[in-house]
């Protein structure tokens, strides 16, 4: 019987570009093809040749749908993989309107960086662009939560709830012998909107998410911060400036948002959802019932905000300077329409800019939250006079003690772990961690690095 192995083509020493190459004799199968993000030097790396023959590529299996587990997708598909990529119901239905985006910020992108020459490219090139991401989403195929799928020969898969957004899912892989579980990116046991990951089955090796590895999240009352952020902003006549990840954030901060208003603890501020995606996501979202906890009711509230999908409307924000609030994608400033609401917003000291989400390193959002007095937007240096502020509790990430209560949950007992997904710090402290709490055997793997996952 052969031997399986795993070789990682991205997440490891980074939270961004999760790729994972499972082999076995003739099979191959990619689980995750992310898009790598934040510093230049990993952005870079979408533009390196793969380190695999991709004819020899059988299948691709996708966790969930945010584009730092899918982005490269269009890429692989335009450099001629033919095969089918499975994922759930609710990822598909996401990725029909995430893949596309990312084509067309990456066409917007290379187009404004000819018009202003910030480029050292002549002409700057898309990694790929709108149509290639269409046709790509034909060689997506959904699976349902539970049921037990063939993906190549000799190999079985299956998904089952991880608790992060719509879609989300935890992936068991059966071949020769040997599971191997991808946790994918977990949620949080008692997110107010998102159940709870299902617990683990059996496996023989564990590839688990670190990205809060090393930190728990704060007891903060979310509703309270955002109340006192937007009751402070209002009343010095300023704007809250809200980037927001398109796919969950968004949704999260829609309900809050629409909360306090009806417990009249906000003032009755215009509210503009301002992302195509983020719209078409919130859709979705009260679409898929069976993935989170709210009432019908609640999830028709989400839509008291005003959803601007045209960049007529888009462009009308930026001209009042009345109190309101704008939620914006993308969720760490990395590109779309909040690019030019920082623009507009930033330099002003009655404003606010608020994060709720993780900021990886190398972003416009770890910058921001880190205290720079100006940041690059479209390469001009914009000065920040506004407040920046963030909201720790909205993470869609369970912290280590949350993850470490799930998997003692699970009753699982791995040969091997592997702790992707997180930066080095994190993800070395949670080796640690289950080192000590389980015994078990874990390893952080080195980008490009392959393991053997034989019996020893």
């Amino acid at each position: 019987m052969k031997s399986p192995t795993i070789t990682f083509l991205g997440a490891a020493g980074t939270v961004t570009g999760s790729r994972y190459l499972v082999e076995s004799g003739d099979t191959r199968v990619l689980v995750d093809c992310g898009l790598f993000q934040g510093w230049k030097n990993l952005r870079l790396r979408n533009w390196k040749p793969l380190p695999f023959d991709l004819a020899s590529l059988d299948a691709v299996i996708l966790t969930h749908a945010h584009i730092d587990h899918t982005g490269y997708f269009p890429k692989l598909c335009k450099l001629g993989f033919s095969g089918r990529a499975y994922c759930t119901e609710g990822t598909l239905d996401l990725l029909k309107i995430l893949l596309p985006d990312s084509g067309h910020l990456q066409e917007e992108e290379a187009r404004h960086a000819n018009k202003k020459g910030s480029t050292k490219h002549a002409p700057a090139q898309p990694l790929y662009g709108l149509e290639d991401a269409q046709r790509s989403l034909k060689q997506l195929e959904a699976k349902p939560f539970y049921e037990e799928f063939e993906p190549a020969k000799g190999v079985s898969a299956r998904f089952s709830r991880a608790g992060h957004i719509v879609g989300s899912a935890c992936l068991e892989l059966h071949l020769d012998g040997t599971t191997i579980t991808f946790t994918g990116d977990v949620g949080r046991p008692i997110d107010p909107i998102m159940k709870p990951a299902d617990t683990l089955r059996k496996t023989d090796i564990l590839v688990t998410e670190s990205t809060y590895g090393d930190r728990r999240h704060p007891a903060e009352h979310v509703l309270d911060t955002v109340e006192r952020v937007v009751n402070k902003t209002a009343k010095r006549g300023g704007v809250v400036l809200v980037p927001s990840f398109a796919v969950g954030r968004s949704q999260h901060l829609l309900h809050i948002v629409a909360k306090l208003k009806s417990e009249g603890r906000i003032p009755d501020l215009p509210v503009f959802l301002d992302s195509p995606m983020a719209i078409s996501a919130t859709r979705i979202f009260q679409k898929h019932r069976d993935d989170h906890r709210l009432s019908d009711a609640e999830c028709e509230h989400m839509s008291d905000a005003t959803f601007t999908r045209a960049v007529e409307q888009s462009k009308a924000i930026d001209q009042s300077s009345k109190p309101m609030i704008v939620i914006s994608a993308s969720g760490m400033a990395t590109g779309g329409r909040i690019l030019h609401h920082l623009q507009r917003f930033l330099p002003h000291e009655k404003n606010t800019v608020l994060f709720v989400g993780y900021q990886a390193e190398g972003t416009r959002g770890r910058s921001l939250i880190n205290g720079t007095d100006e940041v690059k937007i479209f390469g001009q240096y914009i000065p920040v006079l506004a407040e920046v502020a963030q909201v720790q509790g909205l993470s869609a990430h369970a912290d280590y003690r949350e993850l470490l209560d799930w998997l003692k949950a699970s009753e699982i007992a791995p040969r091997q772990v592997f702790v992707t997904h997180g930066e080095p710090a994190a993800a070395d402290a949670f080796r640690r961690r289950l080192k000590d709490t389980f015994q078990w055997k874990v390893a952080v793997p080195e980008d490009q690095s392959k393991w053997s996952l034989a019996p020893r």
